[in-house]
């Protein structure tokens, strides 16, 4: 058993799926004394190291004033779908992400972990993925002393109301998984709790800079809380 320490996590983003994985995994864990969950609604569950903070995320800068942290973990974001229009979607994906990881920076975390996608790149045709790889441009430049971009397929996970196409792929991942190689095993599907527990596992590796990791890393930062780092690349894709 590990050690327990005076560790403190800051999570934006509690009350969504995988921001509500990763505070369960959080709780457990020996390292972090105390964790900081950040939504607009109550969390479903009470852990004695969890603190809620209800917030107005418009005032989030003023709202979270005051703390500190070591460790902070972003699982904000929405869909085109459920923003309305591209404008709204940039305002959460984008611009509420880096708000607040300039907040947990003057919080003095050295340590951010966010949740992209995979296929990310400020240079994708894709809208989606485009605003996805900018947000990550912007969070290199705030230079974090570590900086773990997580970078999931298709999320497979219970959610309250499904999207057409996630019904589909939940159906039909487990057979389209193993024909994803190469290149393409990014792409393929994987559990929330994965990532979830995925996270913590990355800010606790001591790996410095930027570092990606796509389905293969996930799944063995989840399983053993390693990770292959390529030699000589301080943002590798792994």
């Amino acid at each position: 058993m590990q050690a327990e320490t005076n560790r403190v996590a800051l999570v934006a983003g509690a009350s969504g799926m995988v921001g509500l994985a990763l505070v369960r995994h959080l709780v457990a864990r020996n390292e972090y004394s105390r964790t900081i969950a950040v939504s607009r609604r109550p969390l479903p569950m009470e852990a004695p190291r969890l603190a809620n903070r209800i917030i107005r995320f418009e005032a989030m800068e003023t709202e979270l004033r005051g703390l500190a942290c070591e460790d902070a973990f972003c699982c904000l974001g929405t869909t085109l779908r459920d923003a309305g229009s591209p404008e709204a979607f940039r305002a959460v994906d984008h611009d509420l992400v880096l708000r607040f990881a300039r907040v947990a920076k003057t919080a003095g975390a050295t340590s951010l972990v966010v949740v992209s996608a995979a296929g990310a790149s400020a240079d994708a045709g894709n809208f989606y993925l485009r605003v996805k790889g900018e947000t990550e441009r912007a969070l290199e430049a705030l230079q974090f002393r570590s900086l773990h971009l997580l970078q999931p397929g298709l999320l497979l996970g219970a959610r309250a109301q499904w999207r057409p196409l996630e019904l589909l792929g939940r159906v039909f991942m487990p057979v389209l998984n193993p024909l994803l190689l190469g290149r393409y095993e990014q792409w393929r599907g994987i559990g929330v709790d994965t990532v979830a527990a995925a996270m913590p596992a990355a800010a606790l590796s001591g790996r410095l800079g930027v570092q990606r990791y796509t389905w293969r890393a996930l799944n063995a930062l989840a399983r053993t809380g390693k990770a292959p780092l390529r030699p000589g690349k301080a943002a590798a894709r792994l």
